[in-house]
């Protein structure tokens, strides 16, 4: 159950959608434009600044943007069960500034960085790598980071939804305008910040380059607290964690309790009136938890028909709802291994940029090389629009679906395009090598190699292909997610999307690392190395993956599926749905 502070009437609250989305838009606009641009340069920031390897560089990337996804369960937690939204948002944004203005400093600093390879008077040539208490300032700036997407991520579209009244016309157009709005927003965020800020990082100065998203994160607080007065907050009321793990406690203590023969007559089957999750029917998956719904002699039921111990007795609404996030488990684990290829392809890619020729046409602007990400989002920001209004209402016409395609079926097809882009990535990346072997170089990339006269162009088809892959599994996982949740557990629905990157971060690292110890293919140099060889085993790892999505496919069960009707009909009026209850 759900309660809001602020309310018009005694009937709810006062939505004021419209008016609170400048505030929410702005807020995440701001934000975004602070912390992606820094985030994606940082790999090249720590190879260039504090002077690491670039082993050591990819495996701290990955650990910090592992740990900002895996937050969010934390964040999540701590949002549903006691802060709210609203405080959990303004906290984590106070504390994303506070980690971008620690990440200025370091840079704006010389006492914080080691100095520049090749300077220093008598030990001119040598390069030297930070100190330890300059590690440990840096790594402070990034623990606040950690600390402000933790809160962030999970809570900020939640939060914006919260601002529509969901059981009324406008409201729902509202909330699906503030999803355009939101992914419209992220999109130019990243673009701004891969192509503007970027640039002043790596061609102008890297302390200004840092204190320009730290002023822009400093705005995108200012901007969230203007709109405090007029925002709707939800008020937590619990954990939806705890209903899981009462579930599976029961069942446990049940284990050696027959089910009956007519589960959907005989199971408990109590709802409360105030309960915002839609109703579910019964469902024959995971049959051993449904004994956590037995009624025994031992259990007791109070007058409103609700258990005396919850522990001991679930409803088969309760039990259903965690079949939903059971479901969804083997579906994480692919995204988990999916995202694998986007981060090796976003981080080396970085690098295979940096060695090769960046040159915009003939002039000697250099295109810097972290923004040549952009294209990956260019390819999202160009195919959705194409997709909705083009390819859904012919696909819902040939395959009788209002959307065209399930959510399945989009995941599958990001799963099988992103196979071809890094084949397309090997490939490219071996002519670039080959190139750089045979042909005269343009000068090389201090403590790395030789720069080949490929143009960096050529890796916009991997960059592209990246994109569109992107666009069908991650948006068509964050979707199914959405979704399948119960809507107690919306939160929890975007923290589980995040920390499957959190995992696929990890993972990334331990493999980048493994390869790194047995092989030579991910050298400082990539000439001298076969980053080839690595994107096609990569390759083979997600077309094993893509044949496990299939096997999960046919097994899973959307929610409300796989009913019986006739025997049991858990409904609820559509005008209920999303029902909150205001504070007393």
């Amino acid at each position: 159950m759900e309660k809001t502070e602020n309310q018009a009437t005694s009937n709810g609250p006062n939505y004021r959608g419209i008016k609170a989305m400048p505030f929410v838009i702005g807020n995440e606009t701001f934000e975004k434009l602070g912390t992606i641009g820094t985030s994606s340069n940082l790999l090249v920031y720590l190879t260039s600044v504090f002077n690491l390897k670039s082993i050591t560089a990819t495996n701290i990337i990955n650990v910090f943007n592992g740990t900002c996804n895996f937050g969010t369960l934390l964040g999540a937690f701590l949002s549903d069960t006691y802060f709210g939204r609203y405080k959990t948002l303004g906290f984590a944004s106070v504390s994303s500034f506070s980690g971008m203005l620690v990440l200025t400093l370091t840079a704006a600093i010389s006492k914080l960085h080691p100095p520049q390879c090749g300077s220093g008077g008598e030990e001119a040539g040598r390069c030297f790598g930070p100190t330890p208490w300059q590690m440990a300032f840096l790594f402070s700036g990034f623990g606040l980071l950690v600390v402000g997407a933790s809160g962030i991520r999970p809570c900020n579209l939640p939060f914006g939804a919260d601002q529509f009244n969901p059981n009324t016309e406008s409201g729902k157009r509202g909330i699906s305008s503030f999803f355009n709005w939101y992914y419209c927003t992220y999109t130019f965020a990243v673009m701004i910040s891969l192509t503007t800020i970027v640039y002043v990082q790596s061609n102008v100065s890297w302390s200004l380059g840092l204190a320009i998203p730290t002023i822009l994160m400093f705005l995108s607080c200012a901007v969230f607290f203007a709109g405090t007065r007029i925002y709707v907050k939800v008020i937590p009321m619990g954990s939806p964690l705890t209903s899981i793990s009462q579930v599976i406690v029961a069942a446990f203590k049940k284990r050696q309790v027959e089910l009956p023969k007519q589960p959907w007559i005989s199971l408990f089957n109590h709802v409360p009136s105030n309960s915002i999750n839609s109703r579910i029917a019964y469902t024959k998956q995971f049959r051993f938890l449904n004994k956590a719904a037995v009624i025994t002699s031992n259990d007791s039921i109070k007058a409103d028909g609700s258990t005396a111990d919850p522990w001991k007795l679930c409803s088969i609404q309760q039990v259903e709802e965690v079949k939903c996030v059971v479901r969804l488990i083997p579906m994480w684990a692919v995204g988990l291994i999916y995202y694998v290829s986007v981060v090796q392809q976003q981080n080396y890619a970085v690098f295979q940029a940096l060695q090769s020729d960046r040159r915009l046409g003939k002039s000697n602007f250099h295109i810097p090389a972290a923004s040549y990400i952009i294209f990956a989002m260019l390819a999202i920001t160009i195919w959705l629009p194409i997709y909705d209004r083009i390819l859904v209402p012919w696909l819902g016409r040939l395959t009788g679906k209002e959307d065209g395609l399930t959510l399945l079926q989009k995941v599958g097809i990001g799963l099988i395009i992103s196979v071809f882009a890094l084949l397309i990535s090997g490939f490219i990346e071996d002519r670039r090598r080959i190139i750089a072997l045979t042909e005269p170089t343009l000068g090389s990339v201090p403590g790395k190699g030789a720069i080949s006269s490929m143009s960096a162009m050529w890796l916009i088809p991997q960059f592209a292909l990246s994109g569109l892959s992107e666009a069908f599994a991650l948006i068509g996982q964050n979707e199914l997610f959405y979704k399948q949740f119960p809507e107690n557990m919306r939160c929890f629905a975007s923290a589980f999307l995040f920390v499957g990157f959190a995992g696929s971060s990890y993972l990334s690292s331990f493999f980048s690392s493994m390869i790194h110890r047995t092989t030579e293919w991910l050298g400082d140099d990539l000439n001298k190395g076969r980053l080839d060889y690595f994107y096609y085993l990569i390759a083979a790892l997600e077309m094993f993956n893509f044949v496990y999505f299939l096997i999960c496919a046919q097994w899973y069960k959307y929610k409300g599926s796989d009913s019986n009707p006739g025997e049991m009909t858990l409904e609820m009026n559509h005008n209920n749905q999303h029902e909150q209850i205001p504070a007393v």
